[in-house]
């Protein structure tokens, strides 16, 4: 650090890492009891601070190790204290982090500029207990407004569904912001560094403003993402339910048909005195309604419906689909990610059947069962063609690839979202889908 300026006082840091990891924890759901929780939010603070102490000790060059080891006391800090998984502990760890920085840097720079002859107001002097004051103030005003306007911003909710994308993203942010705003302590000739101490603080002040401007505004992205799904969920329930009440529609109606017909079938069949022609009749009569076992039970609705709707296709084009499915498995999944997934996988295996001359060769499994506290979801198809693979996807048989093969990159970036894995295998003429997805504790 350069002489020429007084470095906030270590305390005062530790204090406003604690103060910031407190505005957000209070927004969540905490994870143990209260006489816990509020033991574990005391013991912090000493914790936070003896780390900014040691730090303080640490050469120039292990600087950013001292800060690290900070961030990492306040991700335990958020993480034990309430009920959010690593992901979205993490991300508000990140927010926290710069809103200690900025709130200390501002209440430093207050009192600098107020009190520029007693830059380190020493233990029990006057000067001392008026910075006290300020740091009262200003730390209760900042963190209280913070906390308002980031409970507006990230809705108070148990799991917030931060990806890794966005977890990277913030932490990138809030790493640059803490270089750039820092900077000017360690290197004064650099473009972006400050020449006067006045400059350097403003600097400091300004960066971290921005960077916490810069976080608020990518969780105002994600609520808009959200609130896009949560309108395409809705449409795509409703298109469901719409699917499935032309289904019914139409089996009452084949119902309707076939009770009209099928004295006629039973007469017939009695009168036939050859028993080719009879197995003949009975077989037509069995094709007749093997349609009806088209409505699907498996303990999920979502996935009901769209099982249903692909046997019904499967029959049209003469494709045999068996299934075996735990739908309950399946609850944590949210409805377009499990539409998407189910319905590609489907799709695509019901594309290769129907490229199968062999009527009875047009195979189609799938089957999804929970194994431990995995998931595993397997759709095969018969295919007896050879099969090419690019990065671990096969490639589309489409003539046109540039318009295909979307389908599975959609779902490989499905799986990956919900932290699990996908591979796709071509062994003894069967093609296999198989995913393995994490069940939430």
């Amino acid at each position: 650090m350069t002489d020429l300026l007084p470095d906030i006082p270590r305390w005062y840091t530790g204090l406003a890492e604690w103060g910031a990891a407190l505005c957000y924890i209070l927004m969540m759901r905490r994870r143990f009891r209260l006489w816990a929780w509020i033991s574990l939010i005391v013991a912090a603070l000493p914790a936070l601070i003896g780390v900014q102490l040691l730090a303080d000790r640490l050469p120039i060059g292990l600087w950013t190790l001292g800060m690290v080891a900070s961030m990492l006391v306040m991700y335990g800090f958020v993480r034990f204290a309430t009920d959010l998984q690593g992901r979205d502990a993490g991300y508000l760890t990140a927010r926290a982090f710069v809103l200690a920085e900025l709130v200390a840097s501002l209440e430093w720079q207050l009192w600098v500029h107020w009190m520029p002859e007693v830059p380190s107001p020493e233990l029990g002097t006057g000067p001392f207990f008026g910075s006290l004051g300020l740091l009262v103030a200003c730390y209760g005003a900042c963190f209280a407004l913070a906390h308002v306007i980031e409970r507006r911003n990230i809705q108070p909710r148990e799991r917030l569904g931060v990806s890794y994308r966005a977890l990277i993203s913030s932490i990138a942010i809030t790493g640059t912001t803490f270089l750039v705003s820092n900077l000017s302590f360690v290197l004064t000739t650099t473009p972006f560094s400050g020449n006067s101490p006045t400059d350097i603080f403003y600097i400091r002040t300004l960066v971290d403003l921005a960077g916490f401007v810069a976080l608020y505004t990518q969780q105002g992205h994600r609520n808009e993402t959200h609130k896009a799904m949560a309108l395409a969920e809705t449409e795509l329930v409703m298109q469901l339910q719409h699917e499935q009440y032309l289904q019914s529609k139409r089996n009452i109606q084949e119902l309707n048909r076939m009770h009209h017909d099928l004295r006629y079938y039973v007469e017939a069949i009695r009168a036939e005195e050859s028993p080719e022609r009879r197995s003949e009749y009975l077989t037509d009569l069995e094709s007749s309604i093997t349609g009806y076992e088209t409505e699907i039970k498996t303990g999920n609705r979502v996935l009901d419906v769209i099982l249903s709707s692909k046997m019904e296709k499967c029959l049209q084009e003469r494709i045999s689909m068996t299934n075996v499915v735990d739908g309950k498995a399946v609850d944590f999944v949210e409805l377009p990610k499990l539409s998407a997934l189910f319905g590609n996988a489907i799709d695509n295996a019901i594309e290769a059947c129907r490229q199968i001359d062999d009527i009875d060769k047009r195979l189609l499994k799938v089957s999804v069962f929970t194994q431990g506290g995995l998931v595993m979801i397997r759709i095969e198809n018969y295919w007896d063609h050879e099969v090419e693979f690019v990065r671990g996807l096969p490639r589309t048989t489409k003539p046109d690839r540039s318009r295909h093969g979307f389908g599975t990159q959609s779902m490989r970036r499905i799986v990956e979202d919900l932290d699990g894995s996908i591979s796709f295998r071509h062994e003894n003429d069967w093609f296999t889908v198989r995913i393995l997805l994490p069940r939430p504790a």
